[in-house]
């Protein structure tokens, strides 16, 4: 029987950093700083040591600074953002874990490093009995491939799905074409990942016909320099025409696409011999970038333990996500009820989905966002320096403070001071009460809004979109103690969803060609579920007739009949009821309101009297969570709290926190994680409509443009008849283009 060949594999360390990077979610490790590139290069170079078992390896790197190739054409890769710092800041961790592995560095200045594989290929050419494996992110290497000398293992999709290309893999990707055609389809085609040009007008179609027929760039050269009336299947005058204007483009291109196989490195081939044993600096390292999953990956691979891991589930991990040991827990310790506990098991592989498949964003939409707050920021720096009457740093609270309550003398006796410091107090509830004595404050509050716009979504978004132009965020199962679901990298949760600027944002979120963006979102659940726990008789004959909540609100408030309540009287009345659910007191409410302290207390009185039920449940649960230590919702999902605290301000947040959490936990953490998973369960497998978002009490979907009707009614059926709570559940639906501009389907269907 003939011995298995030795293998060595060579890795394309660049291409695999910015695959990683590009393809997993923000990972900090414990310093904060971002290492998911680092994890994902670990990941890959261990599932390559298990699969392929390689006697050597060696990894090249490119070096920072131009190469011949930008010497010979200047725009080679001029198109390319900035690299994020973030990521910048990650070559020289990949670089620790790669010394750490005992793997050897091969980089040379002016050379990609293509170039340096290239050329360990060319050296070891005439070693047969080895097979040179070049592990990288692209395609680029393709053309160094040798039948089964040499071979190219390349990642599909993510970091999981993973492909090796021999000759017939490359024919079949091509049409035809073999490793050693590739440099002449870029010279045809160019190559818009490095911004080689090729030939305007000829796509891959095309120039596969062609090199089909004639077999190399110089030979349709040659083709085409003969008499223009020769019989051929693809030259036609108008393609001999885009060649001849194109032939320098064309040969430019193809050097610019050759891997060198030249390049003055040194190869030590004894020293890339490879052998995993116990190592504790690997260990150290994984320890210091917080990888915990993958140091049980390392024992697996030398022989510890066996541990199967994949990358998805560990980052998962490592980011502190719910997994079934925590959830477990959760039910052994009695946090979950039994149909708590099932309902999260259930949720998980919904969310997940929801991950992996993300939602498409707008880049150019927001870039032009971004420019114009940048303008309007500018305007109003101008405008707030001009007040000041000298130039100091806005986002300074100590400079802002000392312009505006001792240069400028505002705010009187309203000024306060922070405990901790001593400086003057230049938080938001204490500018917004200062708006109207003085143009200057608006200006700053709408200063400090646009910036922590610009910065939080409109400049940070596009740098977290995926290499397929959507975003993935990461759910966070229990990311609040109520069970309302949380996300991260980024937070949608926080997206403003009103507002000029919000709908802006909002716009910015698109359904691809096709489809639309379906919205659906529970009305007032909260206040439905209020209704439900407290048995409030009016709350509860309110909903039942379909009756607005607030203006029944304000007519017992005001004591008044449904017909004669205002929009001010609305607008108070809906502070009032959400205000009393997050325990809201008369000061509290005065200032939210906009009125005197005496009008709220007398409105919070009224409120009491007009629905008793309601007010009894909030006695109750304050008494209920001192007397057994927790609250929970309708299904059974425990919170504990310690409202026996010595201390006024903990005790008071705790009483809060008490009638809370079990009408939060039920509607937005219970119904709506209901919600998901019934829907779930009815699209199955569909491939006309996604579940892409949950925020708060709003589930976000695709749906091609044609079957909108249908899914409307389906997800609105479920998130009604999902929970029967005594009170009905209603859900608004609307669909559109983007999430910034929805409108109820029919109005849609109307347009088309």
């Amino acid at each position: 029987m003939k011995n298995e060949k030795e293998k060595l594999v060579i890795i394309d360390s660049h291409a695999l950093i910015h695959r990683a990077y590009h393809a997993l979610p923000i990972l900090t490790a414990p310093d904060g700083r971002q290492v998911q590139a680092v994890y994902g290069f670990a990941s890959v170079l261990m599932r390559v040591i298990k699969e392929l078992k390689p006697q050597y390896i060696v990894a090249a790197f490119d070096m920072a600074g131009p190469t011949f190739r930008e010497k010979e054409y200047k725009e080679y890769k001029a198109h390319r953002p900035a690299t994020d710092d973030a990521l910048i800041n990650q070559f020289s961790l990949v670089k620790e874990l790669v010394e750490a592995f005992k793997i050897p560095v091969l980089q040379l200045q002016s050379y990609e490093a293509d170039d340096i594989i290239g050329t360990v290929v060319e050296k070891l050419k005439n070693k047969k009995e080895l097979t040179k494996i070049i592990v990288t992110g692209d395609l680029d290497c393709l053309q160094l491939i040798d039948d089964e000398n040499i071979l190219v293992y390349t990642l599909k999709k993510g970091v999981n799905d993973t492909v090796i290309y021999n000759e017939e893999l490359v024919r079949e990707r091509y049409e035809g074409l073999g490793p050693n055609q590739i440099t002449d389809l870029k010279g045809l085609k160019g190559d818009a990942s490095d911004n080689i040009p090729g030939v305007l007008g000829i796509g891959e179609k095309t120039a596969i016909n062609l090199l089909n027929e004639y077999g190399s760039l110089e030979n349709i050269y040659k083709a085409v320099e003969k008499e223009e009336n020769f019989k051929s299947k693809t030259l036609s005058p108008k393609l001999i025409d885009k060649l001849v204007q194109g032939k320098d483009n064309a040969f430019l291109s193809k050097r610019l696409a050759t891997i060198k196989r030249d390049v003055p490195v040194e190869l030590d081939f004894i020293k890339t011999t490879f052998n995993l044993v116990e190592n504790e600096e690997i260990k150290k390292l994984f320890f210091r970038f917080g990888f915990k999953s993958l140091i049980k990956r390392l024992d697996d691979l030398i022989g510890i333990e066996e541990v199967v891991q994949t990358t998805t589930s560990a980052i998962q991990e490592e980011q502190g996500l719910l997994i079934g040991d925590e959830l477990d827990e959760y039910y052994k310790k009695g946090i979950f009820s039994e149909k708590i506990y099932k309902l999260e098991k259930d949720v998980r592989p919904v969310l997940r989905k929801m991950e992996k498949t993300g939602i498409l964003l707008d880049v150019k939409l927001l870039k032009n966002l971004s420019e114009k707050f940048e303008t309007e920021l500018l305007e109003i720096k101008n405008k707030i320096i001009e007040f000041a009457g000298e130039e100091f740093n806005i986002n300074s609270t100590q400079e802002l403070g000392r312009i505006l309550f001792e240069k400028l003398g505002l705010g009187g006796a309203k000024i306060k001071k922070t405990k901790k410091s001593g400086a003057y107090s230049t938080a938001f509830d204490q500018l917004d009460k200062l708006k109207n004595s003085h143009p200057i404050f608006p200006l700053i509050l709408r200063w400090r809004e646009l910036s922590k716009l610009k910065s939080t979504y409109v400049d940070a978004l596009p740098r977290l979109v995926g290499v397929d132009g959507r975003l993935h965020t990461t759910f966070k199962q229990l990311g609040a103690v109520t069970g309302r679901l949380s996300s991260e990298n980024p937070n949608l949760q926080n997206i403003p969803t009103k507002g000029e600027y919000g709908l802006e944002i909002r716009r910015a979120f698109v359904a691809p060609e096709g489809w639309l963006i379906l919205a659906a979102d529970y009305s007032q659940i909260e206040l439905r579920v209020a209704a439900a726990m407290s048995g409030d008789e009016k709350m509860i004959d309110t909903f039942k007739k379909g009756e607005d909540i607030h203006t029944r609100t304000a007519a017992e408030v005001f004591n008044v009949s449904l017909d004669k309540v205002t929009k001010d009287m609305r607008r108070e009345a809906k502070t009032l009821n959400f205000g009393v659910l997050y325990g809201m007191g008369p000061r509290a409410f005065s200032q939210s309101a906009g009125v005197t302290l005496s009008e709220a207390q007398e409105f919070i009185r009224q409120y009491e009297v007009g629905f008793s039920g309601l007010a009894k449940f909030i006695r109750d649960m304050k008494s209920k969570a001192r007397a057994q230590g927790y609250v929970e919702t309708l299904w059974g999902r425990k919170r504990f709290i310690d409202l026996n605290s010595p201390n006024p301000m903990m005790r008071a947040a705790a009483e809060r926190e008490a009638v809370n959490m079990p009408i939060q936990g039920t509607a937005t953490g219970d119904i709506v994680k209901a919600a998901m998973v019934e829907i779930g369960k009815e699209l199955g497998s569909k491939k006309d409509i996604k579940m892409i978002l949950q925020v708060h009490d709003e589930l976000v979907f695709e749906v091609k443009e044609d079957m909108a009707e249908r899914y409307s009614k389906i997800v609105k059926d479920i998130m009604e008849n999902v929970a029967d709570i005594g009170v009905p559940l209603v859900a608004e639906v609307e669909v559109g283009k983007n999430w910034g501009d929805l409108l109820p389907v029919a109005k849609i269907a109307n347009k088309r």
